[in-house]
């Protein structure tokens, strides 16, 4: 099953691994999911306190948005703590599309809001900082608990991997809103963005929930 990337990806296969292997992809994820819980607490608390110092609706999104990230990283540790993770898989699954939903109906209000009239946000330096940190960090951290998850056959962690890559995407446009608010004042530069991001939410959100990930 292809969700479509470009990448020539195919489906989590997980097939023929022998168990020393399956149990080091499975540390590996509760690695990664640890370390991507831990991140995302931290960027919720940093984003939440500079949006409002800020007055920017972007930024507490964006916190919030570290907020279902950490959920969706959650779930897919309550997966792997059990003797049996593919048993509860499906579960994992759920809990992962139904955070996509969540962020994706965040964004959109946010985004008209934003658009129809809100509060002009002030620069934000911690904002700045914070956005390009995540910029270079999630990417890694979500290509490693992908390749994990697609050798393991995780349906879910290869679905969490991608909720991690579309806070990447979302870092991407806070930076460049904030950046373009700082530099010539257009402020609706984010919600535009904002919304494209998700459109993608609520595409992915549909994929997990029918657990048709694979990349």
């Amino acid at each position: 099953m292809s969700d479509g990337c470009a990448d020539g990806c195919s489906a989590p296969v997980g097939v023929g691994l022998s168990d020393a292997r399956r149990a080091v992809l499975t540390r590996r994820i509760r690695w990664f999911v640890a370390a991507t819980i831990t991140y995302n607490v931290i960027e919720a608390i940093v984003a939440i306190a500079a949006g409002r110092a800020a007055s920017s609706t972007a930024l507490i999104g964006f916190g919030l948005d570290s907020t279902i990230e950490v959920a969706s990283a959650a779930a897919v540790a309550w997966q792997f703590s059990g003797s049996d993770p593919e048993a509860r898989e499906r579960v994992a699954l759920k809990i992962i599309g139904l955070s996509f939903f969540a962020l994706a109906a965040y964004v959109t209000v946010e985004s008209v809001r934003a658009l129809l009239g809100g509060a002009e946000a002030e620069h934000s330096t911690a904002g700045i900082v914070l956005a390009a940190l995540s910029l270079a960090i999630m990417p890694a951290l979500s290509y490693a608990q992908r390749r994990a998850g697609r050798e393991l056959g995780s349906h879910s962690a290869v679905a969490d991997s991608k909720q991690t890559l579309l806070c990447t995407y979302l870092s991407g446009v806070l930076l460049i809103g904030l950046l373009l608010n700082t530099l010539f004042g257009w402020y609706w530069a984010d919600p535009i963005a904002a919304l494209v991001i998700a459109v993608v939410a609520v595409k992915e959100g549909r994929e997990a929930w029918r657990g048709e990930h694979c990349c």
